[in-house]
């Protein structure tokens, strides 16, 4: 035993009968130590006993209740009396008990899947630490981490000596609501003061698969969504380049100034990568700010296998997002927004704030970032990725990713032609996204086309349902356009195996049998 641990234990047998006390008996009350060193390694215990419990294959991967039952099971109304902290552990106990056990290898439902033991510790520490990352002053470490560290993603990317900027923010869709944001000071600097009355009408440009949080940055910043040009894909999901120049081309000549082109190097449900030198080119010849969207395949840069799918990505002309708490697994969250253009973050965000950002502080003020952020506060994502990449080093990063891609080729092939499954679309996957259909076997000879599609749009939401009641597993499913509901199947978890994939297959087959 350590002897932080002893003495915890020790401390524990003095107090019969549980802790008892109060949050006024811990830190920083007086002689609060002993109580709080208690209560902290009672929490430990729980995490650990949840952590271990999520890895095991024979443990549910859900829980699952009903909204209305879940809120009659526990009393979780807000009380004017404190509660002993042998109550809140209790609280502890059942928080966890009907949270979804993220780590579980056979939990695929979200592309941010897995727990990474050292990503673990690191928010843990930032928890401690508990600081703001706006100045220097306040987080000088994770302030310099940050920068080595957005340097590094930016030298892999192929800018060169990784010059540029970046941040991290809460999230892929604010990093690209910040690429638009900088997209259209950019071309019209005076927006910053004056508004959207001082520039003329804007168009963006992103394909039809995208993410929503396009159309969301442009409602937020008042461009409109009705602004925001929907761009074709082929069968397989990627952006199509010469409907990209009709687009623009129909663009200006409605009186529009197209100002921003995102692309997406993974997308949500295909896991598609957009042809990326073909969009720069385009972007090049009618002088729109290119953007790309690789929150969800952007990690695969990391790979010497499989980064030749984001080819032309070093051309993008201002930004691009990268989340690491999606294929890298890192601890949510962790996105990054990464800038070619140096001094640009700061020029369109800053508002000089002289009661953090004083000009006659002592150090460099290179380093107080948060003028740039739109946040005032801003949390601590760095130091997980960052601590996770020197336990793993690139190759560790790399050879996790390689495992979920060859996880996902693997499921393709066992499923292509199987009795029951459909693809729902021709080819291997581009990303570790395996989307189908399963068809029961009462429906598999079926003539009328529309009785079958009426009746398969309803099999995935059935089967996914058995599967939270059961907890065997979890995956997602989505109808687009105008297929029906499918399942689209990702592997970001570094836990799961094949023989996971197996039992997937397996457990599909077993709840929809019956349909």
């Amino acid at each position: 035993l350590s002897p932080a641990r002893a003495w915890c234990q020790a401390a524990a047998q003095k107090l019969p009968g549980g802790i008892g006390s109060k949050l006024c008996d811990l830190l920083p009350a007086l002689d609060g130590d002993m109580k709080t060193m208690t209560f902290l390694q009672e929490v430990v215990d729980i995490l650990l006993a949840y952590i271990t419990e999520s890895f095991d294959r024979e443990t549910k991967v859900i829980d699952f209740h009903y909204p209305n039952e879940l809120l009659q099971r526990n009393n979780w109304e807000l009380q004017d009396e404190p509660e002993t902290l042998d109550d809140i552990l209790i609280s502890c106990r059942a928080t966890l008990k009907y949270a979804i056990k993220t780590a579980h290898p056979r939990y695929f439902n979200q592309l941010s899947t897995g727990l990474d033991m050292v990503g673990l510790a690191a928010d843990w520490l930032t928890s401690t630490a508990n600081t703001n990352m706006f100045t220097y002053e306040v987080a000088p470490v994770f302030v310099l981490l940050e920068y080595v560290t957005l340097k590094k993603m930016r030298e892999i990317i192929g800018w060169e000596d990784g010059r540029g900027d970046g941040i991290f923010s809460p999230g892929g869709a604010i990093s690209n609501m910040y690429a638009m944001l900088l997209a259209r000071f950019k071309m019209f600097p005076e927006v910053k003061e004056k508004g959207m009355s001082s520039v003329p009408r804007l168009a963006a440009f992103t394909s039809e698969h995208s993410h929503f949080s396009i159309k969301k940055g442009a409602a937020a910043l008042g461009i409109g969504t009705e602004s925001v040009i929907c761009i074709k894909a082929d069968e397989s999901g990627k952006m199509i380049p010469a409907d990209l120049e009709r687009k623009i081309l129909e663009a200006k000549q409605k009186g529009f100034v197209p100002f921003f082109v995102s692309a997406t190097a993974g997308t949500t449900v295909y896991g598609a990568f957009d042809p990326l030198i073909a969009i720069s080119d385009i972007c090049k010849k009618y002088q729109v700010w290119f953007h790309v969207d690789g929150a969800w395949g952007g990690s695969l840069i990391m790979s010497r296998m499989h980064k030749w799918k984001l080819d032309g990505v070093e051309r993008s002309v201002l930004k691009l997002t990268w989340n690491p708490h999606k294929m890298m697994a890192v601890p949510l969250q962790c996105s990054a927004l990464l800038v070619r253009e140096e001094g640009l973050m700061q020029n369109c965000n800053q508002m000089h704030a002289c009661y953090l950002f004083q000009q006659d502080k002592h150090y460099d003020l290179s380093y107080d970032t948060g003028d740039k952020a739109l946040q005032c506060g801003r949390h601590v994502d760095i130091f997980k990725l960052w601590l996770m990449w020197r336990a793993k080093g690139t190759i560790g990063f790399e050879a996790q990713i390689d495992k979920c891609l060859e996880l996902s080729e693997y499921l393709y092939n066992k499923i292509k032609d199987r009795e029951g499954y459909e693809m729902v679309f021709n080819g291997k996957p581009q990303h570790t996204n395996v989307c189908f259909w399963y068809l029961p076997p009462g429906m598999r000879y079926l003539e009328d086309k529309e009785e079958k599609k009426k009746r398969l749009h309803k099999v995935a939401p059935v089967i996914k349902a058995r599967m939270m009641e059961y907890g065997t597993t979890m995956v997602s499913y989505q109808p687009q356009g105008d297929k029906v509901n499918f399942f689209r199947m990702v592997i970001s978890n570094p836990a799961a195996t094949f023989e996971d994939i197996d039992f997937l297959i397996e457990e599909i087959e077993r709840l929809g049998q019956d349909l």
